[in-house]
């Protein structure tokens, strides 16, 4: 009888800049530097997107949470969304 290797885990490469233009579209030179040093992955990256298009009911659903390196994502790229929609009102 042989022995099976065991599979390795395939990591998701590195993002680069133009992978969060290719995947996020137009962002500024800060939130660009800002995503980097967090070393994402491209599948990171390309959660996020769905994320901040509004795709994130779709993904929970199917088991990926919002957290960590994602999560920081998302709220890099919808800050200046945010800061343009004002601070939301309190419900009485």
């Amino acid at each position: 009888m042989t022995k099976q290797q065991p599979t390795p885990v395939v990591q998701s490469a590195r993002a680069v800049h133009e992978d969060l233009t290719r995947i996020l579209g137009d962002l500024g030179d800060a939130e660009i530097v800002e995503i980097l040093t967090l070393h994402p992955t491209v599948s990171e990256v390309e959660q996020a997107g769905l994320w901040a298009a509004g795709e994130g009911d779709i993904l929970a659903t199917q088991g990926h949470t919002l957290s960590g390196i994602v999560a920081e994502i998302v709220d890099i790229v919808t800050a200046e969304e945010e800061d343009e929609e004002g601070p939301r009102p309190i419900n009485p």
